[in-house]
């Protein structure tokens, strides 16, 4: 099975892209898409779309897994990653996906165990998790390295059928 996550943001879209070969999962891929600020939100979100489709196109996921947004104080900033999270659930539907939401709570606890860790402790585990030899950077990445990790762990019958197949 092969998983992309998704950290929405308009500025910084982390993405990651995992698979899961019977118990032992790796990682395929990892970054971030840039937009510039100083572009209008139309033309930012249009080629953060473009960008999403081709690394679709490129990696061909079973699932897209993509965090929630659920509160934030600046709303301009809550604005963008909310339209972030639409082009990205498109994008993922367009190339066959299924989409599935997940609270910052919900992967926190399916990677560390606690629903209250940090960055770093994220970053560790993605690291212990996936065996790689650093820490993922940006964070962003890692971050949606770690929300594909929480969808194998709440979709594990999916899991083991895409893998027997």
């Amino acid at each position: 099975m092969l998983v992309m996550g998704i950290d929405p943001g308009l500025s910084r879209c982390g993405y990651g892209v995992i698979r899961q070969k019977g118990r032992a999962t790796e990682a395929v891929a990892a970054g971030i898409i840039r937009t510039d600020k100083d572009d209008p939100i139309p033309r930012r979100l249009y080629e953060l779309q473009n960008e999403l489709v081709d690394l679709m196109g490129t990696y061909n996921p079973d699932a897209m897994a993509i965090e929630q947004v659920l509160f934030q104080v600046n709303v301009r900033t809550a604005m963008g990653v909310g339209q972030a999270s639409g082009v990205a659930m498109a994008a993922a539907v367009g190339a066959g996906a299924e989409v599935f939401e997940y609270s910052p709570t919900q992967i926190k606890k399916a990677v560390t165990g606690w629903g209250g860790a940090g960055k770093e402790q994220m970053g560790q585990m993605v690291q212990t998790l996936l065996r790689l030899p650093k820490p993922l950077k940006p964070v962003d990445a890692a971050d949606a390295i770690a929300v594909a990790l929480c969808h194998l762990a709440h979709h594990p019958a999916a899991s083991r059928i895409q893998a027997a197949m």
